[in-house]
C-alpha cells in the first residue's frame, strides 16, 4: 500500500511496546485519541466578524475526510469547507450536480469526526447540494438539518435572489447560512461553462441587488466565484454585516477559498486561473496549508495581477 511522503505513518506496537504509554501508535495513519488543548478559541461567528472588524483576511479550504480536515485545522485555517465539489476531486464526476445529501452527510461526519478527535478549533461549513433546497423552505430546512446533525456549524447554498425566502426561513430556525454568487457550479450549464460572472454593467447590478438581499434575508457569509476583482471589492463594501469569501474575485474580499485538492496541485485536471500551488516549495500538507494561511492574511495571495479579472 502506497501513502503520501506528505504524512509519515507509524506501524502497529511491537510486543514489548511500553504499554503506561499514553498515546501508543495506530495503523494507517490513524488520528490520535486527543491532542493538548488548543492554543486558539473555537472559531465562531462573533469571532469571524471580529476578524473581519481588524481588517484581519478569512481563510477557508475544502475538506472531506477526518485527516486531511485534522491537517488543515492545525495549520490555522479557519473555516472548512465541505463543499459539492467532492463530486469532482472526490468521485470523478463531470460537475457538482450528481452529488446526493446522502452523499454531503457522510463527509460532513467524516470531517466534524476528524476535528474532534484533534480537539479542532474550525468553523465547519457544508454544501447543500443541487437539489436538496430547490423545492421549498421546508425542503431546505430538512436538508440543513441533516447537515447540521452530521457536524455542520454552516450550511452554504448557491443562487440569486430566489434563495433569499430561504436564507431567511433558515436563520430564523437557528442555521447561520453561507451564500453564493458569481459561478454557481450546481448550474454551470445555464451560465454556459466556467465562465467569470458580472462583466457587464447590468449582470454587476444584478450581482450586488442578489448580495443585498442576502445580507438583508440574514446570510453571514458569501462566496464569491469568479467575480472581477472590482466588483468584488464593492459588493464586500456594501455588506458590513456578511462575510465575502472570494475564489477567483480578487484579494478585496474578506476572506480567500480555494479546493483543497487544487491548492496543492493534485487535481485531475488543470488548474483555474485563480489558483496557486501551495505545494510548490512545502516539504508536508500542513505547510502548504500554512503558507496558504499566511499568504492570505499577508495579503501575497491572490495577486490580481495573477489571480482575478
Amino acid at each position: 500500500m502506497h501513502y503520501s511522503p506528505a504524512f509519515s505513518f507509524t506501524a502497529w506496537p511491537a510486543p514489548d511496546h511500553d504499554m503506561s504509554n499514553p498515546t501508543p501508535a495506530t495503523p494507517y495513519g490513524t488520528l490520535p485519541a486527543a491532542s493538548p488543548l488548543p492554543a486558539r478559541k473555537p472559531v465562531s461567528l462573533p469571532r469571524l466578524a471580529e476578524l473581519r472588524e481588524r481588517g484581519e483576511k478569512i481563510t477557508m479550504l475544502t475538506a472531506y475526510d477526518a485527516t486531511f480536515a485534522a491537517v488543515a485545522d492545525a495549520a490555522g485555517v479557519e473555516c472548512i469547507l465541505v463543499g459539492d465539489s467532492l463530486g469532482m476531486v472526490c468521485q470523478g464526476l463531470a460537475s457538482t450536480a450528481g452529488v446526493t445529501l446522502e452523499t454531503m452527510a457522510y463527509h460532513v461526519e467524516s470531517v466534524a469526526r476528524g476535528l474532534r478527535r484533534v480537539q479542532g478549533t474550525a468553523w465547519l461549513l457544508g454544501d447543500l447540494p443541487f437539489g436538496s433546497y430547490h423545492e421549498s423552505k421546508e425542503q431546505a430546512m430538512r436538508s440543513a438539518a441533516q447537515l447540521v446533525h452530521a457536524g455542520a456549524h454552516m450550511i452554504k447554498l448557491e443562487g440569486g435572489d430566489w434563495t433569499a425566502d430561504t436564507v431567511r426561513f433558515l436563520v430564523e430556525r437557528g442555521i447561520p447560512v453561507c451564500a453564493h454568487l458569481g459561478l454557481t457550479p450546481q448550474t454551470v450549464h445555464a451560465l454556459g461553462g466556467y465562465r467569470v460572472q458580472g462583466r457587464d454593467d447590468q449582470a454587476a447590478l444584478t450581482l450586488k441587488r442578489h448580495a443585498l438581499e442576502l445580507q438583508d434575508a440574514g446570510a453571514t457569509m458569501l462566496v464569491l466565484e469568479m467575480v472581477p476583482a472590482a466588483l468584488a471589492a464593492e459588493i464586500t463594501q456594501q455588506l458590513p454585516r456578511c462575510h465575502t469569501i472570494g475564489i477567483g474575485a480578487g484579494k478585496g474580499t474578506a476572506g480567500q477559498v480555494l479546493v483543497m485538492h487544487d491548492m496543492l496541485g493534485i487535481n485531475l485536471g488543470k488548474n483555474p486561473k485563480f489558483v496557486r500551488n501551495f505545494m510548490d516549495g512545502a516539504s508536508s500538507v500542513r505547510e502548504a496549508m500554512a503558507n496558504f494561511v499566511s499568504a492570505v492574511k499577508s495579503g501575497q495571495f491572490p495577486d490580481d495581477s495573477l489571480h482575478a479579472w
